[in-house]
């Protein structure tokens, strides 16, 4: 059949369509593009605020618009949370919830004739084990996903996450530096390490370990392709963690936490909600007044969403949407003068960057991506699309940040 995939949400999820899309091309199947026609859908959805319940409803019913006679498979987070609601959209033939997505192959295979959507949503909160997929090695990404855990033991009062991926599971040390030489081996110049709760890796292991006991040894399976860090929480980045930017020159220097480690150039994001129920004014100011001051590069702005089955969505003096809506703005234009400000201070520095097989809209030059994560749109990169090369940046404007072309770095290309 010709699959397509239409993903919603995080970098978890991307890396899971991806292997789907591995263990599918290995079923003997075509994977093409979401916008062109295909036998079967497959929307892997997203629940974290409503917003995105919204855009997951609308992706399925596009997808049953493109071609009503194709076969529709709802997966994801909204799916299992919410496989009821997806059942009565007309057209969905399988609803499979998170723990389900490593069936979804044999699944696919066995759906009979039209009729009532089949639902296969386990109790996740019941799942003990990593369910693996098999790594993307063919992806068509210039740099690679590697999920190594999912789930959350955590439960913050406005957050979702929990109930629709369930509690804390590593992927086996062994089974996690398998994956990765498996991507390094296709060529890939960069892998992200992703999960729900990155920083808890090994927690739940027969014999306990840690993200950074992990990160050691894939720098060292890895090299000289790059192992860049998703998410973590400030406490969980300690010294053994902060020590490998100095040993190893391929950990990216980038961490998306709110503290400054002391790794000179490092760009240093952070996440912020703002709206939580009880937020005065007062309190907002405080917020945006620390982020001010704190040496953070940019922030990923978060509006509160009132989701049902959370304790925040039953706390008294919610906060309207409008002003919701204003702190938004103000913090993400901080945001936006902070990312100017830390791109400017890069400028004349020598970096290392992938060059992405991607255009900027512009005037089409290649974008590269830096170790600390600028995108830097280059001149005279034609033919070193997935290379790490040696660039230096020469201005920087408001939307974008110029460079140019010093030399390859070890031509470290896909094959």
């Amino acid at each position: 059949m010709r699959v397509a995939i239409k993903t919603l949400g995080c970098r978890q999820n991307q890396y899971e369509s991806d292997a789907l899309q591995e263990a599918l091309r290995g079923d003997g199947h075509i994977v093409v593009s979401p916008d062109e026609e295909a036998d079967l859908f497959v929307i892997n959805t997203c629940t974290v605020t409503k917003e995105a319940d919204a855009d997951s409803r609308q992706m399925i019913r596009r997808a049953v618009r493109r071609n009503p006679s194709a076969r529709v498979v709802v997966t994801g987070c909204y799916a299992q949370v919410a496989p009821r609601e997806i059942g009565v959209i007309p057209g969905v033939d399988l609803i499979a919830g998170n723990a389900e997505k490593a069936r979804l192959p044999k699944m696919i295979q066995g759906l009979g004739e039209k009729g009532p959507p089949l639902i296969a949503v386990s109790d996740i909160q019941q799942a003990r084990t990593f369910e693996p997929l098999p790594p993307p090695v063919g992806a068509s990404r210039s740099r690679a996903f590697l999920k190594v855990q999912d789930g959350c033991n955590y439960r913050c009062t406005f957050c979702i996450i929990p109930e629709t991926r369930g509690p804390n599971r590593s992927q086996p040390r062994a089974a996690a530096l398998g994956d990765l030489k498996a991507l390094v081996d296709a060529g890939y110049p960069e892998v992200v390490l992703t999960g729900i709760h990155l920083g808890t890796y090994g927690r739940d292991l027969p014999i306990r370990s840690s993200i950074a006991a992990l990160v050691a040894e894939m720098l060292e399976v890895a090299a000289p392709a790059r192992i860049r860090l998703s998410s973590l929480d400030p406490h969980e980045v300690k010294e053994d963690l902060i020590g490998l930017f100095d040993r190893f020159g391929n950990l990216c220097r980038h961490l998306h936490l709110p503290l400054q480690s002391g790794v000179p150039g490092i760009a240093i994001g952070t996440d912020v909600i703002v709206g939580f129920p009880g937020e005065r004014e007062a309190e907002f100011e405080n917020t945006h007044r620390l982020l001010e001051r704190l040496p953070i590069a940019y922030l990923h702005v978060f509006s509160y969403s009132q989701r049902e089955g959370t304790v925040a969505a039953s706390l008294p003096d919610q906060v309207p949407k409008a002003v919701r809506a204003a702190r938004s703005f103000a913090l993400r234009s901080l945001s936006e003068r902070k990312w100017h400000e830390f791109r400017s201070s890069q400028v004349g520095q020598p970096l290392t960057a992938v060059v992405l097989d991607r255009r900027d809209a512009r005037r089409r030059r290649l974008d590269a991506l830096t170790d600390n994560y600028i995108t830097v749109a280059l001149d005279s990169a034609e033919g070193f699309g997935g290379r790490v090369v040696d660039l230096t940046i020469e201005s920087v404007t408001e939307r974008q940040t110029l460079g140019r072309l010093s030399s390859l770095e070890g031509k470290w290309s896909r094959a």
